[in-house]
């Protein structure tokens, strides 16, 4: 499905006015919101006061080139997503773009169907990462909530209103706050299984399993939202990026459930820690964080 424009905020950079106005009025006819620079230097500046969700920059440009733009970004932010243009391809250049983590690498000149292509892959992709760290940033929440409860002494009375609550309801997810993801962030325990955020991968038993983006993301977000029902509109929307009926939204999701299953299945782990209640949704059987 496409992202909506509307609501994505994107930065063209080109020391070349033509191409800024071209690339710039092709994602505009399309509802993008756009921001532009005519240098890396100049880039850098509004970036400090703008959060985009994505940049499209020329690589041979004076000064700042568009590679080492790429490597500044990414210093700042690892999960910003980049696409770099260039009129003078070559081998070298684009594998050490795709080394530094850019998005796309697109040749000049390039039609505004792969421009706007190209973009809406990136934007997709920048929620989906937000998306991520949300949940992370909640399901660390928990732990802690709940790591306190349990650490609170058994011979005192606490009055109920002073005891530790934690809300699952969607509008406790907390406005991304969290570092970015990367490979070197601290795993995390969800009962029987350990999570490796930023690997798309899980350990059970010692064995380690890879998961899809989607498989990833759809036990992130069912564990954050833990003790409730959710249902598969809310799954997709959350996970998925876009909305569906509930009909459509439990075909799109029941595949990537039975996946997730198999896969703690081949494990020897429970595959029913995922329960379908029928007619309602998903929700993560009684594990306990840690």
């Amino acid at each position: 499905m496409s992202t909506n424009p509307e609501d994505a905020l994107i930065l063209v950079v080109d020391d070349e006015g033509a191409i800024r106005y071209s690339v710039t009025k092709t994602l505009e006819r399309v509802g993008y919101q756009v921001m532009t620079a005519s240098s890396g230097e100049e880039a850098l500046d509004i970036m400090a006061q703008h959060d985009f969700d994505v940049v499209v920059t020329d690589i041979r440009m004076p000064g700042i080139s568009g590679v080492d733009l790429l490597a500044r970004i990414k210093e700042q932010s690892p999960d910003a997503i980049v696409i770099l243009m260039t009129g003078y391809a070559s081998l070298g250049t684009a594998v050490e773009s795709l080394r530094l983590g850019a998005h796309d690498y697109l040749i000049k000149p390039s039609t505004s169907e792969d421009i706007r292509d190209s973009v809406s892959r990136g934007v997709e992709r920048a929620r989906n990462l937000r998306r991520r760290r949300e949940l992370l940033t909640t399901i660390k929440s928990n732990v802690s909530a709940l790591s306190e409860e349990k650490a609170a002494p058994r011979n005192i009375m606490v009055p109920p209103a002073a005891k530790p609550r934690i809300d699952y309801s969607p509008s406790a997810i907390p406005a991304p706050a969290a570092p970015a993801i990367s490979t070197t962030m601290t795993a995390m325990n969800l009962g029987p299984l350990t999570i490796y955020p930023g690997r798309y991968q899980i350990e059970v038993e010692g064995t380690m399993i890879d998961l899809t983006p989607t498989e990833f993301d759809l036990l992130l977000y069912l564990a954050a939202h833990r003790g409730r029902v959710v249902p598969c509109s809310e799954l997709v929307r959350e996970v998925r990026g876009y909305g569906v009926e509930e009909r459509e939204a439990r075909e799109v999701i029941r595949p990537h459930v039975s996946n997730l299953r198999r896969k703690l299945k081949n494990a020897s782990q429970n595959p029913n820690i995922l329960v379908n209640v029928r007619g309602i949704g998903y929700r993560l059987n009684d594990v306990e964080l840690s």
